[in-house]
């Protein structure tokens, strides 16, 4: 095997190791040490397979490390947001690139599943990978219980 450059996710963190996932492809990587790395945390890395087995992995060079904030916003979802939702049945999705970096999410959901849905993105460690895809470091939650809709922002900063 050879030495794989990417941007992962850490699934599990405990002292002795560390579990990596490839935010692209899902691959799963065990660390044979942990360089003090938390569960949830994303790291932009180049790993390599420890000789002479090739079981575990070892971090050859760190770009990037670092924690996305996930913030349950209280505010309201946007005006783009709004007028997107107008256009979706209940149960379906929009995602929008942002002008920049990021992406914005919005989805249409039944009124009185809008604070459990949001609870769910919130909680959901695919949020975090999502943003690590698209190099956000924080996302947003935002609900409109009376029109069952969440705008879901995934930010730069």
């Amino acid at each position: 095997m050879s030495e794989k450059t990417a941007t992962f996710l850490v699934t599990e963190a405990d002292e002795g190791s560390a579990v990596l996932r490839d935010v692209d492809t899902g691959q799963i990587h065990t660390l044979g040490e942990n360089d003090g790395y938390e569960r949830h945390q994303v790291v932009g890395a180049t790993i390599a397979p420890v000789p002479p087995m090739e079981v575990v992995w070892e971090v050859v060079e760190e770009d990037y490390c670092h924690t996305v904030e996930l913030v349950d916003s209280d505010l309201s979802p946007t005006t783009q947001a709004m007028d997107i939702a107008e256009e979706l049945e209940t149960g379906d999705i929009e995602r929008v690139p942002r002008a920049g970096t990021g992406e914005i999410h919005v989805l249409s959901v039944p009124p009185e599943q809008t604070e459990q849905a949001a609870a769910d993105v919130l909680e959901d460690p695919e949020t975090i990978a999502r943003a690590a895809r698209v190099n956000a470091i924080r996302v947003e939650v935002r609900r409109s219980v009376e029109e069952g809709v969440l705008n879901v922002r995934y930010l730069p900063d």
